[in-house]
């Protein structure tokens, strides 16, 4: 799943497509896993990787690199097919027992519904998979585990999202460009209103207000996490954000939209890009598409100003996943060693502007950040980010958030916190079920 904008980052479909195309599959073996033989076989395999023109250049190279060295054991790579959504080509291909060994392009909240139709391989089976993961990713990597602490996924690459601001417009609205008061809630309101009221822009911030399941990932998670330094929407089976947090974040959200400083109408460029909006939030990923835009970025905004290098937000990542209908496994577990090493991860840092889940990220491509400096404030951040739910059921818990941000926050309708508890008490029936 991408993100929403003309730009290829952020095209993406509805949650309809997603939640219908996995209900497709639902009905097919539970479980995942592999045989002895299977973990261990040699031999060709195929990998997909996502249509990203950037993404497709890292792995056509990195798949080059490999199979110079091993020729017994050469790699297929391909763009992902073509379908209304990724999701639902990869649902599709467990259903018919065809999928690739590895899938670049495994959005966290379609894993837990692809292990359950037995579909994902653990990758906690391999004898050092569970330690490379963690030995890479550090602490971030508990987020990826399932709920026996398995890993059917491996985190891969984020996009921390933060606020880009319009430094033209910020200085013609006669604010501070440089160092602009966004930090807390008061002061973004305040900032936001001063941009409105000078007549720059039509809104000061305009996240997209559809009713997509995903769509609370840029508003709602990233100043959350940042609120509570680090929390999820569910965490040991039960929602959290029905708190003075998670009211405080719906709260601050509300005004934005009652004031008219943030939009209610979908937007059909990019609000952003186009002027229409001083303010985006957004990820890395926007440092070469905004080329023409005089921007800064700052982190998320909490009620009371949080340090940058102690705020939070939400990962927006995507990971990779290897599948069931592999037949040579350990190749594909070499294989997906080797596209996540050191010198891969460079490689994909260089290419795409996308961050690896890595621990050392800062510190190992220290020359990266220091040669590009728009994309160190993302390097940084990308230490501190959430991830959606974990389980089968996590479409469904999001839509049922969506929906209830939808109708109070918003449009204003009904009580906030009334509607955070209710749409909390339907996620906990949801991630009862398992």
């Amino acid at each position: 799943m991408q993100r929403r904008t003309r730009f290829t980052r952020r095209a993406t479909l509805g949650a309809t497509v997603l939640v219908a195309a996995l209900g497709l599959t639902a009905c097919s073996g539970g479980g995942g896993g592999a045989s002895s033989d299977a973990l261990t076989a040699k031999g060709p395999i195929t990998i997909w990787y996502s249509n990203n023109e950037q993404e497709v250049t890292w792995g056509k190279a990195m798949v080059e690199a490999w199979n110079a060295d091993h020729p017994d054991e050469q790699v297929k790579g391909q763009e992902i097919p073509a379908g209304k959504s990724s999701e639902e080509v990869i649902g599709a291909a467990i259903t018919a027992g065809n999928a690739p060994c590895l899938v670049y392009n495994t959005a966290p909240s379609a894993v837990g519904q692809f292990q359950k139709q037995g579909g994902l391989v653990d990758l906690s089976s391999f004898d050092d998979g569970a330690s490379y993961i963690e030995e890479r990713s550090g602490d971030l990597a508990k987020q990826y585990q399932d709920a026996d602490g398995k890993y059917y996924q491996l985190p891969w690459k984020s996009n921390p999202v933060m606020i880009f601001y319009n430094k033209d417009l910020f200085t013609k609205a006669g604010l501070d460009a440089e160092n602009p008061d966004l930090s807390t809630y008061d002061d973004f309101l305040a900032t936001s209103k001063t941009l409105v009221d000078a007549g720059v822009s039509k809104y000061a911030i305009h996240p997209a207000p559809t009713s997509e399941f995903f769509q609370s990932q840029f508003d709602f998670m990233p100043l959350y996490a940042a609120e509570t330094g680090g929390t999820g929407l569910v965490e040991d089976g039960k929602a959290t954000f029905a708190d003075t947090a998670g009211e405080d974040v719906a709260t601050f959200w509300r005004s934005l939209y009652e004031q008219g400083l943030a939009g209610q109408e979908q937007y059909t460029g990019d609000s952003f890009a186009d002027g229409e909006a001083a303010m985006s939030i957004v990820g890395p990923w926007a440092v070469s598409v905004y080329e023409d835009v005089n921007w800064g970025a700052v982190p998320v905004p909490t009620k009371d100003g949080t340090s940058a290098d102690e705020t939070y937000t939400f990962s927006d990542a995507k990971n990779v996943g290897m599948y069931t209908a592999c037949e040579n496994q350990g190749t594909a577990w070499d294989f997906l060693k080797f596209s996540t090493s050191s010198d891969q991860d460079r490689a994909l840092l260089e290419t795409t502007g996308q961050m690896p889940i890595r621990t050392d990220l800062a510190s190992t491509y220290s020359d990266y950040f220091d040669a590009n400096p728009s994309y160190a404030l993302f390097g940084d951040q990308a230490a501190r980010t959430v991830e959606v739910p974990a389980g089968p059921n996590t479409v469904a818990e999001l839509q049922a958030f969506r929906d209830a941000w939808s109708s109070s926050v918003i449009f204003g309708k009904g009580d906030v916190d009334s509607s955070l508890k209710d749409a909390a008490d339907k996620i906990d029936e949801l991630a009862a079920q398992g």
